[in-house]
């Protein structure tokens, strides 16, 4: 089979010396290709034979194919293959996926979040309009732009250097295509890999893009030291914000007890790798989010899609305090005590099923 992977970032790397490593018993090797947008990037992947600045220490298998520098160098890497994998961030997605509107073979996305909004939330959450400019997910994106591809999204709870060292990992291969979903398992299904399909793609999508969010809020809490009931509380409370909004945007409802909902929020809420759940931390210590940022070196999607989520929440008339409560934190408008004082203050209430 042949693969291309289109961004070498930390996870398309990832994911693409994993392809390139997996040897099924009785099974072909697969041709997988790396392509980046930029060219200097390409020629330091091809002399040091590593991605030392997004996934440092791990070794590019000598069968990984390298190809990048430009618009006609991504209509070469495309051509003849068999599965085009789309691993940039949210806000890349639109470009690339105009850009390839007209491919015949099946593509996925690996981008978890929202596109940033096109207005800026009300003042009051409650009165923002449905009829609102809101962010969109990259499949609604895709929906306005290249409506003809036979997509879907790739997903689940995965740390990029694990799944480079081959360490055991499963995702959620989600497409409303049984062509995509099937190629998806084809490619990655391995020893060290294990593939899940649905066709539950709003599920998966919500539950990879939220659960950054709720990672930044359970990051604050351990950076607080507030203790593990408190992280336990706010992992619950946030999945249960998660399936609320997932259920509004026509999601299933158990999609988010599986791998894109409770596993990738598990993950994320409390993984030491964890970008999202890193801004949380610093905050706590008191640092300035463009510091915590500038600290990073990489994309924390929770910080860019948080405004979004809450966005939305409210044009559908869902709650999501946890998620309210980080974007006043990430807008300076709470300190971080005050996020959790905040939280800890509302009415009691009766707990109900997750939606």
């Amino acid at each position: 089979m042949k693969i291309v992977v289109l961004g070498a970032g930390a996870w398309g790397t990832a994911l693409a010396v994993n392809a390139a490593r997996a040897a099924h018993a009785g099974m072909t090797r697969h041709q997988v290709t790396l392509w980046a947008r930029n060219a200097a990037q390409v020629q330091s992947l091809q002399a040091e034979r590593a991605n030392t600045r997004y996934l440092p220490g791990i070794a590019l298998p000598e069968s990984l194919l390298l190809h990048g520098g430009g618009e006609a160098s991504l209509a070469q890497a495309v051509s003849g293959q068999d599965l085009i994998i789309l691993a940039t961030p949210v806000a890349a997605a639109r470009g690339m996926l105009q850009r390839l509107q007209h491919v015949t073979v099946p593509l996925a996305w690996l981008s978890k979040g929202f596109e940033a909004p096109v207005a800026p939330v009300a003042p009051d959450l409650a009165s923002t309009a449905l009829s609102a400019p809101f962010g969109r997910m990259v499949h609604e994106v895709r929906a306005q732009v290249a409506i003809h591809l036979r997509a879907g999204v790739f997903s689940g709870p995965s740390f990029a250097l694990e799944v480079a060292r081959g360490q055991p990992t499963a995702l959620v291969a989600a497409s409303e295509h049984a062509e995509v979903r099937a190629a998806l398992v084809a490619a990655f299904h391995s020893p060290s890999l294990r593939v899940y399909a649905t066709d539950d793609v709003v599920g998966v999508e919500v539950g990879g893009a939220v659960k950054n969010v709720l990672a930044i809020a359970t990051g604050l809490c351990d950076g607080l030291q507030l203790g593990l009931n408190a992280r336990a509380a706010l992992i619950t409370r946030g999945l249960a914000e998660m399936t609320r909004l997932g259920v509004a945007l026509g999601a299933r409802p158990e999609t988010f007890t599986g791998l894109s909902g409770l596993g990738d929020l598990v993950l994320t809420a409390t993984g030491d790798l964890s970008r999202n759940r890193k801004v949380g931390l610093l905050l706590a210590q008191g640092k300035s989010l463009p510091e915590v940022l500038a600290s990073l070196g990489h994309v924390a999607e929770g910080v860019y899609c948080a405004r979004t989520v809450v966005q939305r929440a409210a044009g559908l008339g869902v709650d999501m305090p946890i998620a309210q409560s980080v974007v006043a934190l990430l807008d300076g408008k709470l300190k971080p005590s005050e996020a959790v004082a905040l939280l800890m203050e509302r009415e009691p209430k009766a707990e109900m099923a997750c939606y």
